[in-house]
């Protein structure tokens, strides 16, 4: 399978690192990237082919993978109109947030065979979730391969409405952020407490990777793990009491609520021209 990258970027960086000598040869990968330096590395690392802009390669690709930043969106998809034909057309795997599969496919003279991805940053170490999404023009095969990929850097969600992009989004697309987020706060509520910053931090990470993975390898829903550990009048529920008090619940959801109407927001944006 012969894969090229449009972006060389960290997230098409962790992909080629998952799929390279693994799902193809390295050197079935092709990178387009005006980062000389960025290209480099991936040269050296994994053996693929490179270019500092959509070249001649694209036209032997099988997928072609859009890992640029939405603004440019546009213009890369002028780029690659020469190379969707009647007689090649490669699967078009999109990674960027916020362009809707629609004004993709209309910036391509009204290309079908597109999968809108959101990926999140936990995929730079192999552990990300990505929600998929493929387009009407996009073949069963096609929609294998695409799942192939993304597979590479973590286990893929698929939607049956392109809509609901939006909602991964606010979940496990900006998720990241918020697990940061509650970290740093168990850091500095340890600090506070007369620990010393080093072992706020181990304390916070390894109870949060360690909870996370308890609630990934049981079967049981998430609120009965959480009243597993919390006895009344003890010091859990003291601490969850106060959040309730607090409203942090309601907050997180609002918050992620705000993340999915801003998601649909750039969409109406940066498909407007």
């Amino acid at each position: 399978m012969n894969i090229a990258f449009i972006g060389g970027g960290n997230m098409a960086a962790a992909l080629i690192a998952g799929l390279a000598n693994k799902l193809t040869a390295g050197a079935n990968i092709h990178v387009a990237d005006p980062n000389a330096a960025a290209l480099a590395r991936l040269q050296q690392q994994y053996g693929v082919s490179t270019a500092a802009a959509a070249d001649a390669a694209l036209a032997d690709a099988d997928v072609i993978v859009l890992a640029v930043k939405p603004q440019s969106m546009r213009e890369v998809a002028a780029q690659l109109l020469p190379f969707l034909t009647a007689a090649r057309q490669p699967l078009i795997v999109s990674i960027a947030a916020g362009i809707r599969g629609a004004d993709l496919s209309r910036w391509l003279g009204g290309y079908g065979a597109i999968v809108r991805c959101m990926p999140n940053t936990p995929a730079l170490i192999g552990k990300g979730i990505t929600g998929m999404v493929a387009m009407p023009g996009v073949s069963a095969a096609q929609r294998q391969t695409a799942d192939a990929i993304l597979c590479a850097v973590g286990p893929t969600v698929w939607l049956d409405d392109e809509r609901k992009i939006d909602a991964v989004t606010a979940v496990s697309g900006s998720g990241p952020a918020y697990v940061f987020y509650f970290i740093e706060a168990m850091q500095r509520a340890a600090e506070e407490m007369g620990l010393s910053a080093e072992q706020g931090k181990q304390l916070a990470l390894a109870t949060f990777t360690g909870a996370a993975e308890l609630a990934q390898q049981s079967n049981e829903p998430v609120s009965l793990l959480r009243e597993r550990v919390t006895s009344k009048g003890g010091t859990t529920y003291a601490a969850l009491t106060s959040m309730e008090a607090s409203g942090v619940q309601g907050a997180i959801i609002a918050a992620m609520k705000a993340a999915a109407a801003r998601g649909q927001e750039l969409g109406d944006e940066l498909g407007a021209a």
